[in-house]
């Protein structure tokens, strides 16, 4: 009974972090990196203990992410000028390569939790794992497309949450999954304005 309060205490501390994160993320803030990396500490707890192994891994690479995404934001726009990393579109050689390593890590993935592992969802824990990697990445080079993909993964990842019982998690990932849309649409205005 403790452990389950205690379990359940860390999950609803890092759906809080995670909803503003995705408040940061929508608003282009990139403060959002620094709590990203706050809220993947806490849910490579989470997804350990609930036995979401390739999404605990993702915590790991969002760990990294985090950091690569800070610098990027700060550093990657027009060079001298801090913060000024504009919002792209995906091109057509982007799409090609990131469909690739998207498919890669996804039978890669796939085979380590079927080989090695007792995941009760190998398959779908290595398809939302395998698009979060490439959906992050789009994100750290603030590439619009990438909400899409969040809204395939968020959907996807709400119907295994509520599956293996994580209930505050699944509310995240309702709020994920509706602001994603509102992401897409909040970023397309601010890159018409541009």
């Amino acid at each position: 009974m403790i452990t389950w309060l205690s379990n359940n205490y860390i999950e609803v501390i890092g759906a809080i972090a995670g909803l503003i994160y995705l408040y940061l993320e929508i608003k282009q803030n990139f403060w959002l990196w620094p709590l990203g990396f706050i809220t993947s500490a806490f849910y490579v707890y989470i997804f350990y203990v609930s036995k979401f192994y390739a999404d605990m891994g993702l915590q790991v690479y969002y760990l990294v992410i985090s950091v690569y995404g800070l610098y990027h934001w700060l550093y990657g726009g027009n060079k001298g000028k801090i913060d000024s990393l504009k919002v792209t579109h995906v091109s057509k050689k982007q799409i090609f390569w990131l469909a690739i390593v998207t498919i890669v890590f996804f039978f890669v993935i796939e085979f380590i939790l079927e080989q090695y592992t007792d995941s009760p969802v190998p398959i779908g824990d290595a398809f939302t794992t395998a698009l979060s990697i490439t959906a992050t990445w789009m994100l750290a080079r603030k590439i619009i497309e990438h909400w899409w993909l969040w809204v395939i993964v968020n959907a996807v990842s709400l119907g295994l949450y509520i599956y293996k019982g994580l209930y505050p998690t699944s509310v995240l990932f309702v709020f994920y999954t509706t602001m994603s849309f509102v992401g897409y649409y909040q970023w397309r205005k601010e890159m018409l304005r541009d």
